[in-house]
């Protein structure tokens, strides 16, 4: 069954977008009657009925509604440093939404590579991938901040930063249970610097390794949303 996104919904009857319209409509070739999924990307998963099939703007009739679809009990944020080519970091966002993941911080830190990133085109690769692996919550995509002004924001959980310099570290897996809200900050390629490192200490945040093998940063941060996600099944 097809499925759209709405993200206001009120009432019964709702209206598809210009561009979802068209697409149901122009191209899957759906009809007065033919049933489909809505989700809202705030936990609300709904079951409809078009009413009417409009190309600019399709109707439908909602027959059954479900709040927090299989919502989580934990929250993971992840601040991450985007890659040099832009592909890589939209596949980390695909992935990481069909994984779960609440929260994406781009990050700017001392070696990032690429200091620019195009907000729409990012969410519409959230939206896509929340459809896709039939989800109801839509990731939250802050906008690009900077290292320090992310240590300075207030957060209720473990907090973790990820990185490859020398020293001993403990694996993610070790030190995450069940129903922990956690941070975790994720470098560039040239990873976050020894003196990037120790702020983060300084503001509470906890040294992990996620393996023996050198990750991309991309890779890095599917890795560690896998971790979490796994800790919580």
């Amino acid at each position: 069954m097809q499925i759209f996104f709405i993200p206001e919904i009120s009432g019964d009857i709702v209206n598809l977008s210009a561009e979802e319209s068209k697409h149901a409509v122009k191209v899957l070739r759906l009809s007065d009657g033919d049933q489909v999924q809505i989700v809202d990307g705030k936990g609300g998963f709904y079951q409809a009925e078009i009413v009417d099939a409009n190309h600019k703007s399709c109707v439908l009739k909602i027959t059954e509604s479900v709040f927090e679809f299989e919502k989580r009990n934990f929250k993971l944020h992840m601040a991450i440093a985007p890659t040099k080519n832009i592909d890589r970091f939209e596949w980390f966002l695909e992935k990481c939404t069909e994984i779960g993941i609440d929260e994406i911080t781009p990050l700017l830190s001392e070696h990032s590579e690429r200091k620019v990133i195009k907000p729409e085109r990012l969410e519409k690769i959230l939206v896509s991938a929340m459809k896709q692996s039939l989800k109801a919550y839509l990731p939250q995509l802050n906008e690009l901040t900077s290292f320090p002004d992310l240590l300075k924001n207030e957060f209720t959980g473990k907090k973790f930063i990820a990185h490859c310099n020398d020293g001993v570290k403990p694996h993610l897996k070790n030190e995450i249970t069940s129903g922990d809200d956690v941070l975790i900050l994720i470098g560039p390629e040239g990873d976050f610097s020894p003196v990037e490192v120790e702020e983060a200490k300084a503001h509470g945040f906890q040294e992990i390794s996620l393996g023996n093998a050198r990750l991309r940063t991309e890779t890095a941060g599917v890795v560690a949303c896998h971790i979490v996600n796994l800790a919580n099944e």
